[in-house]
């Protein structure tokens, strides 16, 4: 197991990622760096290697697809995930790995929106895309995240081991932020500087389509962690448009006696069935969910042991 090891998942990041490599090499001196490349075509592979990397390999293209390899693969104390554009400063390593170490954070987002990101980011639909996805991540679970999408984290190996990777591509910095906020977990921030990429190198993100593949993944996993939440609010606005259409055939029956639109009235109670059946949806997977959350607690007692073996392969002879 190695005591710190420094992830960078690479997609044709040729003209910074040797930097990237040499910079964390030398503030992290006792970290295994990994690049892992993802069907480069221009020699990054070489390059990261050139600059002492381990350097292997993810051939399903995606971010999420290289993030869940590197956490099957590697086992290490405390976990360094940055991008490899350079636009992360590597001194601010040290600390977010100590969070992790001597705090017991599970994970430390490197907070970019506290400092300087709104002035090198030359993209203003990110800035506005960046404060969307922090707010409605933050209100719908509760959390208190200063930036979701950065790309600059660190991870105890507890989390690592126990988060189930879903996502593809760029959606996976929302995806485990809220997989560590409903789970419980100790996340710190760390503010640090962040620079854009320099002349040449250019972003994989798509504002537009990315963009909207993270509200989605908001959206799906709202589902997934708050299950009554969701089908309450669905079951809640059914309930309303049909007793909005509901109202005037029960105030033309109390008046009369007679009911003129027996359509109306038919789609309405079909509605308000549909509404009851959402509710009791969101009551039966929240029941679920709470045994769901048991089963995790388990699981992580057992990473923990895994981890204890890890570190004194020997401590079972001793007894």
């Amino acid at each position: 197991m190695d005591k710190i090891a420094v992830l960078i998942p690479c997609y044709n990041e040729s003209q910074t990622v040797q930097k990237v490599v040499m910079d964390f090499r030398r503030v992290l001196p006792e970290a295994t760096i990994y690049v892992y490349d993802n069907n480069s075509t221009d020699g990054t592979a070489e390059l990261a290697r050139t600059a002492g990397a381990v350097v292997r390999h993810e051939y399903q293209q995606g971010k999420g697809n290289v993030i869940r390899r590197m956490f099957r693969e590697i086992d290490a104390e405390a976990y360094i995930m940055v991008d490899g554009d350079d636009t992360y400063p590597a001194e601010a390593a040290p600390e977010m790995v100590k969070a992790v170490t001597e705090h017991q954070a599970d994970m430390v987002v490197g907070d970019r929106l506290s400092s300087t990101y709104y002035t090198q980011n030359k993209r203003p639909f990110h800035n506005f895309g960046n404060d969307l996805v922090r707010f409605f991540t933050n209100n719908l679970f509760g959390g208190q995240i200063k930036d979701i999408m950065t790309g600059y984290r660190a991870f105890s190996y507890q989390f690592v081991k126990t988060y189930p990777v879903l996502s593809r591509g760029f959606e996976i910095e929302t995806e485990m932020t809220i997989h560590a906020l409903h789970r419980n977990m100790q996340v710190e921030n760390v503010i640090i500087d962040y620079r854009d990429r320099p002349a040449g190198s250019e972003s994989k993100l798509n504002t537009y389509s990315d963009g909207f593949r993270v509200l989605r993944t908001i959206a799906r996993l709202y589902k997934n962690y708050r299950p009554f939440g969701f089908f309450s609010t669905l079951a809640a606005v059914l309930g309303m448009i049909s007793l909005c259409f509901l109202a005037p055939v029960l105030g033309e029956y109390f008046a009369t006696g007679l009911v003129p639109r027996f359509p109306t009235l038919i789609v309405c109670a079909c509605v308000l069935v549909a509404a009851l059946l959402l509710f009791i949806s969101g009551v039966i997977l929240s029941s679920q969910l709470t045994k769901d959350d048991r089963d995790f607690e388990f699981h992580l007692q057992q990473v923990q042991q895994w981890k204890n073996r890890s570190a004194d392969p020997f401590s079972h002879f001793a007894k």
